[in-house]
């Protein structure tokens, strides 16, 4: 049915199945395979509802939330797990397989109550859950990086940010649910490929929003749909819901690649100048701005087994894309070439020139804590595993030429990527 929820503020709301994306399924369907091949045919499958996404719940279907459901065994490894939710090794990949898929309902039901936001709030807890089963359905699960276990990855590193003593003793009830939500819900409906495609691709919602944000602007409609649609929030003062929906927006739409800059320069000159006022909300809604953008990048950060996985996945959703403008004869995009585009050079750069100067100032402004300092390391660590990685892709490359020989361009590519 009509998924859009027309709230108080008159806006229309986008749910999943009222703006379609890609289905991989649909243009991976061997039947079809043979029909497709023009760029025509890719606008008109854009432009198919994806029902095959459509939430479960939209369609008269409860999802089973089976961690009530496992075996014991299950059910005490990940309440033990739980139990160390702040501890920065927190392993989300067995946490969701130990919760049967549902890492990040599970995760958000325990931090708010942690948190006391249920209480504060006074959140009916079955509207709770049924918002979280939302969230989490809204996700896809076929994406290889942007799903729900990457939700709940990111959750959990912004539960551990919100505990900064620099932040944590500043924060008021609604900046933790707020970025809480905007952490579980910054990615939701992802469709796996990225804005530069949806604009070449003259998909609708870059027309939408005018190719500014345009995942980012999506993601952000679809948590106040989803919002609305459950009435979480609907025993509180107008007012307060519009101020929160709000306040979600300049949080989720900050995590768009392209404004790191514009944050970095911002933060830099709060810290040259030492004249953040945590007592001052603004100044707050930046900081959780910006843990929101560390949280996002901060599988570099993680241990190497981790950091390794994430950066696997991330690259295998490039290469899909990749594949995908192959086949329909597009451009392809920076960083979605697998003949060229190694995960060892993607994540070195990825490391150097996007997250170390997001995570040092973060250092800089958390006072270098025990947190801080450990991301740092391991960030260190593992891009030195990535660069020992590359140099034996090279060896190894330069061996299996049959002249021996390695070429100027190659020399050259080999010389920018080990330089520091």
């Amino acid at each position: 049915g009509d998924a859009r929820v027309r709230g108080q503020t008159g806006v229309v709301s986008e749910r999943r199945g009222s703006y379609p994306f890609i289905d991989f399924r649909l243009l991976n369907n061997t039947t079809l395979s043979g029909e497709i091949g023009t760029k025509k045919k890719v606008k008109r499958l854009l432009s198919f509802q994806r029902y095959f996404h459509a939430s479960r719940l939209l369609r008269g279907i409860v999802p089973q939330t089976s961690l009530y459901l496992l075996d014991e065994d299950y059910l005490g490894q990940a309440r033990h797990m739980l139990s160390k939710v702040g501890m920065w090794d927190f392993d989300i990949f067995l946490f969701d397989r130990l919760t049967n898929g549902n890492s990040l309902v599970t995760l958000l039901c325990h931090l708010f109550n942690v948190h006391g936001l249920i209480h504060h709030f006074q959140l009916d807890m079955v509207t709770l859950h049924r918002f979280f089963v939302m969230v989490q359905e809204d996700y896809h699960s076929q994406n290889p990086y942007h799903n729900a276990v990457h939700a709940a990855d990111v959750t959990q590193a912004m539960h551990c940010y919100l505990r900064e003593p620099k932040l944590a003793n500043f924060l008021t009830p609604s900046d933790i649910m707020l970025g809480l939500l905007a952490a579980a819900a910054h990615d939701v409906d992802h469709p796996g490929v990225n804005q530069p495609f949806l604009i070449k691709t003259k998909h609708h919602l870059a027309s939408l929003y005018q190719n500014v944000s345009v995942l980012e602007n999506h993601h952000w409609r679809s948590t106040i749909g989803m919002l609305r649609e459950s009435r979480l929030l609907a025993h509180l003062p107008k007012e307060v819901t519009q101020d929160i929906e709000q306040q979600l927006g300049s949080l989720i739409l900050a995590t768009d690649i392209n404004r790191q800059n514009e944050f970095l320069i911002r933060l830099k000159s709060h810290l040259d100048n030492q004249d953040l006022r945590l007592e001052d909300a603004q100044d707050r809604h930046f900081m959780l701005q910006i843990a929101l953008k560390c949280a996002d990048i901060c599988n570099p950060c993680r241990v190497w087994d981790l950091s390794k996985q994430w950066s696997e996945r991330v690259c295998e959703e490039f290469y899909r894309q990749g594949d995908l403008e192959q086949k329909f004869e597009l451009e392809i995009s920076p960083l979605c070439n697998q003949q060229k585009d190694t995960i060892p050079s993607i994540q070195i750069g990825f490391m150097t020139y996007i997250v170390e100067p997001l995570f040092e100032r973060w250092a800089q402004f958390t006072g270098n804590t025990p947190l801080s300092e450990n991301m740092l390391n391991h960030l260190r660590r593992n891009k030195a595993k990535w660069r020992s990685l590359l140099h034996k892709q090279h060896s190894s490359s330069r061996s299996n030429d049959h002249s021996g020989q390695v070429t100027g361009s190659q020399e050259q590519t080999l010389n920018e990527e080990e330089t520091p």
